[in-house]
């Protein structure tokens, strides 16, 4: 089959010949339609996961193909990162994603949707509500990753909101906070950017004052200094970007200003959907390549790319 391999080089490696995989027990095969390229793949380029191997990518639409519970085969779907042992503390409190023996698929242990097939356990499916097309429940993913943020953190629609970034993951973010009501600012470097953030609030590229919540979605390293800078004393900020490398931070900023730090990863998939199937968050338009393409896609400056694969 033909897919995209992370073999350790600052570019991915297409290949033609590669094996279609083989599910396992509580498995399904799933032949991949659509997929997107998160700022994350492009972090494990740059080395966000040094020991990873494999077919890169995580974001998808797929059709069931084979299926550890029939039930599912012939349906479309989504599907959720994060495979846990299922035995663990973690994997036994609903916090799988934190599973310290997890398979993160594109990214650890597990190969992903850059390629014609995936396995992916049949427990971590969703279904795509009908009517809901590919070129929209491809975002789940990443709708999923803003909506951890009100299950994390209570949104008072008298709070004022900064989201820091004017990327795919910040203009998600702004879909779903604005739904609260809240006063929201959205602080960027890229005005252009910006105007597609202007229906959620105000956008600026010097952001002045400060707020109680400031979100951080840059994929930055320097977006958490700027996060610093807004927030208010024993306000709270929440750190959504993930990048290779490190960052020196005063720590003694958050304990002098009481500052709540609260990291954010994955999020609820089903909400995600409902949102999506009720037109109730704006959508970038997605611009698809073929896989062999697949450096013209990563160079792209749109909104959102991915690949056009089923």
């Amino acid at each position: 089959m033909r897919g995209l391999r992370y073999e350790g080089q600052p570019v991915p490696v297409y290949h033609e010949d590669l094996p279609v995989p083989v599910s396992g027990p509580e498995e399904s095969l799933i032949r991949i339609g659509l997929a997107g390229i998160c700022n994350t793949d492009r972090e494990v380029l740059k080395g966000y996961r040094p020991d990873f191997r494999g077919i890169m990518g995580h974001e998808f639409t797929g059709v069931v193909e084979q299926s550890s519970d029939p039930a599912w085969i012939g349906k479309r779907v989504v599907g959720e990162l994060n495979a846990g042992c299922g035995a663990c503390v973690y994997c036994r409190t609903g916090r799988e994603k934190h599973c310290l023996d997890r398979r993160v698929i594109g990214m650890d242990g597990k190969d992903g949707c850059f390629g014609e097939y995936m396995t992916l356990a049949t427990h971590l499916l969703h279904e795509i509500p009908e009517g809901l097309p590919d070129e929209e429940a491809v975002f789940t993913e990443p709708l999923a990753a803003a909506l951890e943020i009100p299950k994390q953190v209570h949104i008072d629609p008298d709070q004022e909101i900064a989201v820091i970034g004017d990327g795919r993951l910040a203009y998600l973010t702004a879909s779903v906070l604005h739904l609260t009501g809240a006063s929201m600012t959205i602080v960027g470097k890229h005005e252009e950017k910006l105007e597609a953030f202007r229906d959620f609030g105000k956008v600026t590229v010097k952001p002045s004052g400060s707020f109680e919540l400031v979100i951080e979605a840059t994929g930055s390293p320097t977006g958490l200094t700027t996060a610093m800078e807004l927030v208010r004393k024993q306000g709270t900020i929440v750190l959504k970007s993930t990048y290779a490398g490190k960052t020196a931070v005063d720590m003694s900023f958050f304990a002098v200003n009481e500052v709540t730090l609260t990291g954010s990863r994955c999020g609820p998939f089903e909400p995600a959907l409902n949102l999506l199937k009720k037109r109730l968050v704006k959508l970038p338009q997605i611009e698809l390549y073929d896989l062999k393409d697949f450096e013209k896609a990563f160079a792209s400056r749109a909104f959102k790319a991915g690949f056009r694969i089923g």
